[in-house]
């Protein structure tokens, strides 16, 4: 597998969002994203307000998104900031994968508690692997998540993501989730 191709869309909608690069305006959002200490629950703790606020310094708000596969999820009408989403290749040095030599797609959220339960993390997901989908080769999408993490777990089932296996990280036990990109092909 060719580990280098990712979603090059800088730019996808929904019906209710639009998946867009950072701009300067939404930068309380990504510091309640990393300060939040439920938002953070299953991601090692919230942050410290400080220290994102120098990060978001010393690289600037809208670089969060430089990285191809990276957005912003914000709302199609009032632009607000609900979270994060990015569709990147999962390190094959990390554990949890489903092809020998790693490096395959992996989905991952990040959403303010205002939109929990709300869909846009599902309605979200579904628009990026479509894109994906319609942009890039048939290959394994990957989700890992703490076991504890029920909701998570929950909306990839709903996305049509299998458990596959659990691991050990970060001090809790991982479980890995996969489902073909092609299952999102329009």
């Amino acid at each position: 597998m060719n580990p280098s191709p990712t979603l090059s869309a800088t730019e996808i909608t929904s019906d209710r969002l639009r998946l867009r690069k950072a701009h300067d305006t939404d930068r309380e959002g990504f510091i309640e994203l990393q300060t939040d200490p439920q938002i953070r629950l299953y991601l090692g703790g919230p942050r410290l307000r400080s220290a994102v606020e120098r990060y978001l310094d010393a690289i600037g708000t809208t670089s969060v998104t430089n990285s191809p596969g990276t957005f912003v999820i914000a709302d199609k009408m009032t632009d607000r900031l609900f979270g994060t989403l990015m569709i990147d290749r999962r390190s094959a040095g990390l554990p949890g994968h489903v092809t020998e030599e790693g490096g395959e797609l992996e989905l991952t959220y990040l959403l303010r508690r205002e939109a929990w339960g709300a869909g846009p993390a599902f309605e979200a997901a579904t628009a990026a692997l479509r894109a994906a989908a319609d942009e890039l080769p048939d290959q394994p999408v990957l989700v890992v998540t703490q076991t504890t993490n029920e909701r998570s777990l929950k909306l990839a089932t709903r996305l049509g993501f299998q458990r596959m296996s659990t691991f050990e990280a970060h001090d809790a036990e991982q479980t890995l989730a996969a489902t073909n990109l092609h299952s999102f092909k329009g």
